[in-house]
């Protein structure tokens, strides 16, 4: 049977670059910076793996995108990792989300099932899908680094004490969007108006 738990020591000597950097000697604040930046990747990550244009393997790469960033998080900060209580924990932490937000958890289920339908089904799922995953899995990365920097560990992450935190991440990522998706035509008006001003 393969080994199911990495501990803390495995992480500085299996691979220093697989989390960017050695985490053995770094501070917390630190740490944080680094798992922040990981899972800002794997959001962008879990965005490509939204535009799989099948049906429900789209969302299975989700999954495991968001399992190898909690697998990752876990080095970061030393945490025995298990795959099947990971596994677990993301899926009632699926639960916790969906409370916070049923109309953003039906969005993704119906952004990949309606990839079945040829074209316009298609190019709605590409549209909503990438979004919808990008998101839950910058909330999933953010509460886990609130709990592993606490001092928590697998066995102790309780999803219903994150409600408040899940949704200000999900509010602090909207906006984020929001910035980013706005941020290009209004610098740009910015850019023209100075030019144009006396």
């Amino acid at each position: 049977m393969a080994q199911e738990t990495t501990g803390a020591g495995m992480a500085g000597s299996k691979d220093p670059g697989a989390t960017g950097s050695d985490t053995t000697g770094m501070t917390d604040q630190e740490r944080d910076q680094v798992a922040s930046k990981l899972v800002d990747r794997f959001s962008l990550w879990s965005g490509a793996a939204g535009l799989i244009p099948i049906p429900l393997v789209d969302m299975a790469a989700v999954g495991g995108v968001q399992l190898q960033m909690l697998r990752r998080l876990s080095e970061i900060y030393g945490v025995p990792f298990s795959e099947n209580r990971g596994k677990s924990i993301l899926a009632s932490l699926a639960g916790a989300v969906i409370l916070a937000s049923t109309a953003t958890t039906t969005a993704v289920g119906v952004g990949s099932l309606v990839k079945s339908f040829p074209g316009v089904g298609t190019a709605i799922g590409a549209l909503t899908m990438p979004v919808f995953s990008a998101g839950a899995t910058y909330v999933i990365g953010k509460v886990f680094i609130q709990h592993f920097a606490s001092g928590g560990t697998l066995l102790d992450f309780n999803p219903p004490d994150y409600r408040e935190f899940i949704k200000a991440q999900k509010e602090k990522f909207a906006a984020r969007s929001a910035a980013s998706s706005s941020g290009s035509p209004a610098s740009a008006t910015r850019s023209a108006s100075s030019k144009g001003g006396p």
